[in-house]
């Protein structure tokens, strides 16, 4: 019995040393990733795969472009749409969270979720698009490193430079190219709040592009960022 304890006891510890070296590893590319540009992300790098199956040639649509040159318009219409209170908040907006279980629970059905910008971002650097408590446990470990090691200005480029706009399509720059053939430094409130409409759902509403629901959803976006802060 006594071997059986020693050998539980050095597992446990080993599962332990295991669990703090991959939470070394994610801090460690977070604190890098502060002063340098992520080239792709996991997210990406699955999309490129999944796109090659199909088109061995196949490649992404992406480029790099600096905060000062993304139009402030679709930073408004991006934080007014996805997360109100992203300048507020610290990486986690429990109110949003809670309020969107009670409107799941109300329809009985996955309708909205209540992830931060900062959660999207951490799930799209090094994550799945698998659901398990683990994955979320994670999520939720890396969006909190973020938050410590950038400030919101880093947390919102990043994003906009990497978050899938449309099938094969990321960031800003590419998004602004791929639907109105102009710079993202260019887009204005109009275009800006149909791109930040597109989001849920990239793949499906950049091939729609129009529709009754996305100009709803863009109006409703246009209205709601006049008063969203940007860092």
């Amino acid at each position: 019995m006594l071997l059986i304890m020693r050998w539980l006891l050095r597992a446990v510890l080993l599962t332990i040393v295991v669990l703090l070296l991959i939470q070394l590893w994610y801090f460690g590319w977070v604190a890098w990733w502060k002063w340098n540009d992520p080239g792709s992300t996991a997210f990406m790098r699955s999309e490129l795969a999944t796109l090659r199956e199909k088109k061995p040639q196949a490649e992404l649509r992406h480029r790099w472009i600096e905060y000062p040159r993304i139009s402030g318009q679709l930073k408004r219409a991006v934080i007014a749409s996805e997360d109100a209170n992203f300048t507020e908040h610290e990486g986690v907006d429990w109110e949003a969270i809670e309020k969107a279980y009670k409107e799941n629970a109300r329809k009985g059905k996955p309708a909205r979720g209540g992830s931060t910008i900062t959660q999207q971002l951490a799930k799209n650097l090094f994550l799945s698009s698998e659901r398990s408590y683990w994955r979320k446990a994670q999520e939720l470990a890396i969006t909190y490193m973020i938050e410590a090691l950038w400030d919101k200005r880093r947390i919102l480029e990043v994003y906009l430079n990497v978050v899938e706009w449309g099938d094969g399509v990321f960031g800003a720059e590419a998004a602004a190219r791929q639907y109105f053939g102009i710079s993202a430094a260019q887009l204005t409130a109009e275009q800006s709040a149909r791109l930040a409409a597109y989001l849920p759902n990239p793949k499906r509403y950049g091939r729609v592009r129009s529709g009754p629901y996305l100009d709803k959803r863009t109006a409703a976006i246009r209205r709601f960022m006049v008063d969203a802060p940007i860092p």
